[in-house]
This record gives structure tokens, C-alpha cells and sequence, in this order.
């Protein structure tokens, strides 16, 4: 539905041309002015002109002209500024009982030339990339009066709550560079006028709650005479992936309760719910968004290649990260070259399978460690001080159930942690020949080193040892050795 009118100073002139069935614009339902970014309330009409004017005449087309899209060089007469200008708003169109509709309202200016044809309004859809487009053609009797102004208006773009949109105008035919662009936002639900009248924002009137014990949720949809709506729920994800069958509500001005039961509590389990019309906005809330309990669910070890594997069951913004927690309720300190983006799998190659190993996930909520290795089917293995052949040494062993490589370095305990450390030393591998059992759980000694027992025993001083066959292995410590004892196990 356009209108196109015509300015001539001193006084306009205003073109108007009816429809199919020869009604007037704007008395078909109700359909409200607006200005931008503010919708009028419904019931105010959209005046037409009580007289044809003469002089002009159009025809409008809604399709799409596939030919428009190439352009070609404007002829020498045109200016630049035949299109003078392009504004948007938004309108509501209302057919009760049904409520109401949002329709975009595109004004522009042009000056006629001999060349233009006529104009073309086209409205894309940032979101959906749906395109709608349509055409006011002038007569080749009005294209002689070079110059004139004209004033034309398209109602007709009918668009959603909260679409974002991009609309260009251009001549037909279109001239290489004579084009204006503009981007709009509709407005949301949140504007009164559109959440009490769009059928669409009414589904944001449904309240719930959480019945942990049944693992349901519980929607309360409020009486209502509007459609039908439809509630289920789904996990969002780059799309919201179905995680239960719909259910449509009718909306018989009778209030009911719908249970959906779910099996996890996930961050991105989300309750989503539209209009059963066509093309509604759905509207998604989600209980558990702030629920991250179910980031250890998704860790898994590989035996095979040594590998630890996170993937997120939803998408979240964060961190993850492989630290070390020397002990209950220590801090877990960040091994290097670990930090990752957790924005999908995150996988960490060959392993040390330590119950200080953790993993640390942060979130803008804060952060949470996992250590999947403190269960016992995990191998851990393990280092004790025994006395040593050499005289005046102390024999540092290391138990492993399977062959591994380590070394040992003497650190001196301060004020800060971790403590510092020196001297580096590798343990010599026990040949397979001559492995001896020597530690309680019965795994054999792998390998050993000898260090000075003045060395060792010195005070606030700790021995440590790390696995050296891995890519990323935690250390264990032995600090305060009772040196006549020599003889001290850590795991």
C-alpha cells in the first residue's frame, strides 16, 4: 500500500492510488502512523486523501526485480541527488480480535527526471536474510516534468518484533551510485504499546518454576483469548536443538499448567515459547543458565594416548586450564603453556595421571577445579627416600606401574608457593632385570636418584619430583625429612 505525493511550491500535490478492490489506504483494519521507533497505539487511523488528485500517476509491485540488481551509468542530466531522502518508522496494523502487527513505513524524496522509471524500496532481513521489496513505477506522461518533487510512502513491509533490518532505495532503472541504505531496529517487547497488543510478546507472560525432585518444569500459562501457543524445551545452542516434543496451548481463556520433564540440569536447557502463527518470534528463557555442575560430566581420559579431552555439553565464554593442587583446599596453581579458549573441545596430549592434576574452568560466574584423577581406578605414581648404597646419600625412588622417566630437584620453602627450587637431577631407570618391589601398594621401582644427605637434609628444604615422559605432569613433594629415619613416601 503506497502513497505518493507530489510537492510543487507554493502548495503540494499529492498523488493517490487505490488498490485492487478500490478502498483507500489505511482503511483495511487499523492501521496506526508511527514515528521512529515509537509505534502509535492502536485505533488511530491512517487518513487518506478525500480526492484523487490529477496530474500523476504509479503503479506499485511488490515482487522483486531481478533486473534491478545491475546497474547502469546514470545519464549526464541526472544529479547525484535525484534521491533526496530516505526515513523509517514503524506503524501497527490491528484486526481484532487477533491483535496487533508491525509494518515498516519507508518515506522518500526524489526529483522526477526523463531517465526514472520509478523507485525501488527493498527491506532485508539482518536475521533471516529475507528479502521483501516493492516498486512505485511514474508514468511516462509525469517523467516530463523535470525537476519536480515528489514525496512517496510505502506501508506495506510487514516485519517481526525485534527484527533488525537493512532497507535500500533505489531508481528503476538503477543507476550506478544513486542509492540510499539505512538500518533499522523494530521495536521489542518491551515497548508497552507492542507487548500488550503483538500476539507474539504474549507468550513473555508465561511464568514457571523448577520441580527438582520430579525433574519437570512447571509453565503456568495465564487465561488468555489470543492464538494458541505452543511451549517446549530445547537446548541452545547455535540454533535451539528440539529436547522434547512441543506442546501446544490453546488460548481458550482458561489457565493451565504444562509439565516438561528434562533429564540434566544444563546452562544451556532453555524453556522456548511462540505463537502458533506463522513466522513468530520465540521467546527462550533458561532455568539453569547460571548451573555449571555439569562441566565434569564431560571430561574424559584416553588410556591409549595418554590424553585428557573437555568438551562443554553447551557453548559458554571462558577458560579452561590444566593446575596443580598440592593439597585439600589448596590453591591450584596454573601449569604453563595450558590456558585454553573453552569454546569447544579442548583436548591436552600424553598426561601425567596425578591426583594433584586438575582441571579449572572460569567462567563470569568464577571458577570451579576438577580433578578426575583422585579415583582410584586412575594409576598414580608415587616417589620415596630410602637409604642409599653410597655412604652420606639418600636414595630417592619412584614407583610406577609402568615405565616412565623422572627427575628430582632440591627446593627450599620461603614465605611464597611454590617453593623455589635448584639442581636439577634425572633418575636412572632400573633396569628391567633387576625391578624390585618396594613400595606398599606393590608397584615395582622404576627408576632412582642419589643426593647428598647433608643436601637433603638441610632445613626447610623439600624434595621434588616430576615425571619427565609426559607433556604435562605435577610434581611431588618431600619436605622435613627426618634424616635418621631416611626414609620418607610421597603420592
Amino acid at each position: 500500500m503506497e502513497s505518493l505525493g507530489a510537492q510543487s511550491p507554493p502548495s503540494p500535490r499529492e498523488l493517490w492510488q487505490p488498490d485492487s478492490e478500490g478502498t483507500r489506504p489505511g482503511t483495511a483494519g487499523e492501521l496506526a502512523p508511527g514515528l521512529p521507533g515509537h509505534p502509535r497505539r492502536p485505533g488511530q487511523q491512517l487518513t487518506a486523501p478525500h480526492r484523487r488528485p490529477q496530474g500523476f500517476a504509479c503503479k506499485s509491485r511488490v515482487n522483486r526485480n531481478i533486473f534491478n540488481s545491475f546497474c547502469r551509468q546514470p545519464p549526464v542530466s541526472m544529479p547525484r541527488s535525484v534521491l533526496g531522502s530516505l526515513a523509517l518508522s514503524t506503524a501497527m496494523k490491528c484486526s481484532p480480535p487477533d491483535g496487533c502487527s508491525l509494518l515498516l513505513r519507508v518515506n522518500a524524496s526524489l526529483a522526477l527526471h526523463e531517465s526514472l522509471q520509478g523507485l525501488e524500496v527493498c527491506s532485508t532481513s539482518l536475521d533471516t536474510q529475507e528479502t521483501q521489496c516493492q516498486t512505485v513505477q511514474v508514468s511516462r506522461a509525469s517523467r516530463q516534468q523535470a525537476g519536480q518533487q515528489l514525496q512517496v510512502r510505502f506501508d506495506c513491509f510487514e516485519v517481526a518484533v525485534a527484527q533488525t533490518l537493512y532497507v535500500t532505495l533505489r531508481t528503476v532503472p538503477h543507476f550506478c551510485g544513486v542509492q540510499l541504505g539505512q538500518q533499522y531496529h523494530m521495536e521489542d517487547c518491551r515497548e508497552e504499546d507492542v507487548g500488550k497488543n503483538v500476539p507474539d510478546c504474549f507468550a513473555e507472560k508465561l511464568s514457571y518454576w523448577v520441580d527438582r525432585s520430579r525433574k519437570v518444569i512447571l509453565v503456568q500459562v495465564p487465561e488468555s483469548g489470543g492464538p494458541d501457543y505452543y511451549v517446549r524445551l530445547c537446548l541452545k545452542r547455535f540454533t535451539c536443538e528440539d529436547a522434547g516434543a512441543p506442546v501446544r496451548v490453546t488460548g481458550n481463556r482458561v489457565s493451565r499448567r504444562v509439565s516438561l520433564p528434562y533429564n540434566q540440569e544444563l546452562s544451556c536447557l532453555c524453556l522456548e515459547v511462540w505463537s502458533a502463527t506463522p513466522d513468530a518470534v520465540r521467546i527462550q528463557t533458561c532455568p539453569f543458565k547460571n548451573v555449571t555442575e555439569s562441566l565434569r560430566d564431560t571430561i574424559h581420559y584416553h588410556p591409549g594416548s595418554q590424553a585428557l579431552s573437555w568438551e562443554p555439553a553447551c557453548p559458554m565464554r571462558g577458560r579452561v586450564s590444566l593446575c596443580w593442587q598440592p593439597g585439600p583446599g589448596a590453591h591450584c596453581l596454573e601449569l604453563k603453556h595450558s590456558g585454553r579458549p573453552a569454546r569447544g573441545r579442548v583436548q591436552y596430549p600424553l598426561v601425567d595421571t596425578q591426583p594433584q592434576l586438575c582441571l579449572k574452568f572460569s567462567t563470569s560466574l568464577g571458577f570451579q577445579v576438577r580433578c578426575p584423577f583422585k579415583q582410584p581406578r586412575f594409576p598414580a605414581w608415587k616417589m620415596a627416600v630410602q637409604p642409599s648404597p653410597a655412604p652420606g646419600h639418600l636414595r630417592v625412588a619412584f614407583f610406577s606401574s609402568s615405565p616412565a622417566r623422572f627427575q628430582v630437584c632440591l627446593c627450599h620453602q620461603g614465605k611464597t608457593w611454590p617453593p623455589a627450587c635448584r639442581r636439577l637431577l634425572q633418575a636412572t631407570p632400573v633396569p628391567a632385570a633387576s625391578v624390585s618391589q618396594g613400595d606398599s601398594a606393590g608397584d615395582p621401582a622404576v627408576a632412582f636418584v642419589d643426593i647428598p644427605g647433608d643436601e637433603a637434609c638441610a632445613p626447610s628444604t623439600c624434595i621434588q619430583g616430576r615425571r619427565t615422559d609426559v607433556q604435562f605432569s605435577v610434581p611431588q613433594q618431600l619436605c622435613g625429612l627426618q634424616c635418621a629415619a631416611t626414609q620418607g613416601t610421597a603420592a
